[in-house]
């Protein structure tokens, strides 16, 4: 009865995450933009990690002595693939390309977990579910084709960037569910950030931006506006995220990603940002395709 009572609230308790997360993580591109303008996208990337690793620490050091020997290793490899290299990419992408845009690439996600799940999980998938996956690349295809000839003065190469990301991301929830499902949400986000804060230490010392970060009003706004994007959008929202797949499953949880470029978006046309019929059209293939891998027998 418990077990039935329990699996009842999980179900309900996952779309409050998934609705809140959609939310944050929405409204995280804005963020990154905005503190680009007083950033270089190596001190976006490394000072957000550092940032919401100092916020981990202080909410939750204790919980590195639940860690037990077996899980650092999936720690560490969930840690690069998940964080620190998306960290990167997406603050050199956000740079070139239009946040709404970027958020409309991330969407692919759950087509990367089910095709990395099949791959390298043993997971696997339907007919019905490859269709999807072949029709998201389509989206994405004329989607990168229609940015970059509305905004020529962008460079869609970076456009890569944010797939590698989702591939990146795609990893994350997979070796998450299938290795450390026994570790509660916290302690695997704290042990992820403690685990990258020495290798962004020294990509902030080999960058030189202990010599050169100087301290005036558009520094000072970029390092306020990465600081929620770190607290907020990384810390609690990477909190979240890990319970999150812990009670439903890889592509649910990975299917957060299309909800977020509609709070993007809109963020991103009240910035100024254009966004064109065609752009939402490819938006909404990506999404046909995401709905067939995720659609119900």
């Amino acid at each position: 009865m418990y077990f039935i009572l329990n699996s009842m609230e999980n179900r309900k308790l996952r779309w409050v995450y998934l609705i809140v997360l959609s939310l944050i993580w929405g409204s995280s591109f804005i963020l990154m933009k905005k503190a680009l303008l007083g950033l270089s996208p190596i001190q976006v990337g490394a000072l957000r990690i550092i940032i919401t690793a100092i916020f981990l620490m202080l909410i939750g050091f204790k919980r590195l002595l639940k860690i037990k020997k077996r899980h650092w290793y999936y720690l560490t490899l969930n840690g690069f693939v998940g964080t620190f290299f998306p960290s990167f990419l997406f603050a050199y992408a956000i740079e070139k390309i239009d946040s709404s845009i970027a958020s409309i690439l991330n969407s692919l996600t759950p087509l990367n977990t089910l095709i990395f799940g099949a791959l390298l999980f043993g997971f696997g998938f339907r007919k019905r579910q490859l269709i999807g996956v072949l029709i998201g690349l389509v989206g994405t295809i004329l989607l990168i084709l229609k940015g970059a000839e509305v905004n020529p003065n962008q460079d869609y190469f970076y456009a890569s960037f944010i797939l590698l990301s989702s591939v990146g991301y795609a990893l994350n929830v997979n070796i998450l569910k299938k290795y450390l499902h026994d570790l509660d949400a916290l302690s695997i986000t704290v042990g992820n950030f403690f685990l990258l804060i020495v290798p962004t230490l020294i990509v902030l010392w080999f960058t030189d931006f202990f010599q050169t970060f100087e301290t005036n009003d558009q520094s000072l706004n970029g390092l306020l506006y990465l600081t929620i994007l770190a607290v907020i959008g990384t810390g609690v929202a990477k909190i979240m995220f890990n319970r999150l797949i812990q009670i439903s499953n890889p592509i649910f949880s990975s299917s957060v990603t299309y909800l977020i470029p509609i709070v993007a978006i809109s963020w991103g046309i009240f910035d100024g940002e254009k966004v064109t019929l065609m752009q939402f059209s490819s938006g909404f293939i990506i999404l046909f395709g995401v709905y067939l891998v995720n659609r119900s027998k």
